[in-house]
C-alpha cells in the first residue's frame, strides 16, 4: 500500500483566522469597502449603534488590501501554529480575542477621528508570546528582552518619529498583551 500525502488542518485557530480575514478582504472588494467600514474597522461611533460592539473585536479581520493582508498573515502563519501547539487552540483564540478587544477599545476611546483595521496587533502579540514559549523555571528568556527592545522599542520610536498610516500603538498593545498572556498561560 502506498503512503499518500494528505493535507492536515494543523492549526485550526490560525488557519481559520487567516481564512476569515481573507473572506473579509474579498467581501470588502465586492462591496466597494462598505463591509470593511461597517464590520471590520473600529472607530468612534455611538454605543447605541449595534455594530459598534462587534467592531471592537472584528477589526482584526479587516485589511486595507492584499499587501496589508499578506504582510500580517505571513507572520501569523509562521508564528501562530507553534503557539497553538504549545498553548492549545482555546488559549490562542482567547489571546487573540483579548488582544483584539483591548486594541479596539483603546482605539475607540482615545482616537475618535481615526479608524483602525488589521491584524498587526495580533502579530505582535504572537511574536512576544513565542518568545515566552521557551521559558523554564521562572527564568525570563533573553530572546523576550531582545524582542521587546527591537519590536516594541522600535514601534515607540516609529510612533514619535514617523507620520504614517500605521498604528504603532496597536503594535505596542499587541506586544504588551502577548507578554501578559504568555506569562499567564505559562503558569
Amino acid at each position: 500500500m502506498k503512503n499518500r500525502i494528505r493535507l492536515q488542518y494543523n492549526a485550526p485557530v490560525v488557519l481559520s483566522f487567516a481564512l476569515l480575514s481573507l473572506g473579509a478582504l474579498i467581501l470588502g472588494f465586492v462591496t466597494g469597502g462598505r463591509s470593511t467600514s461597517l464590520l471590520f474597522s473600529v472607530y468612534r461611533s455611538p454605543l447605541s449603534n449595534l455594530l459598534t460592539w462587534p467592531r471592537f473585536v472584528l477589526h482584526v479581520l479587516g485589511h486595507s488590501g492584499f499587501k496589508h493582508y499578506i504582510g500580517n498573515m505571513m507572520m501569523i502563519l509562521v508564528v501562530g501554529p507553534p503557539l497553538e501547539e504549545r498553548y492549545g487552540s482555546r488559549a490562542l483564540l482567547w489571546s487573540i480575542g483579548v488582544t483584539a478587544l483591548i486594541s479596539g477599545l483603546v482605539q475607540w476611546l482615545f482616537f475618535p477621528s481615526t479608524a483602525l483595521l488589521g491584524a498587526s496587533g495580533i502579530v505582535f502579540m504572537m511574536i512576544v508570546m513565542s518568545s515566552l514559549a521557551g521559558m523554564k523555571d521562572g527564568c525570563i528568556p533573553l530572546t523576550l528582552i531582545l524582542v521587546l527592545i527591537l519590536y516594541v522599542g522600535g514601534e515607540v520610536v516609529d510612533g514619535v518619529v514617523l507620520s504614517d498610516n500605521v498604528s504603532q500603538l496597536t503594535h505596542i498593545i499587541g506586544g504588551v498583551c502577548g507578554a501578559f498572556l504568555g506569562l499567564s498561560l505559562h503558569r
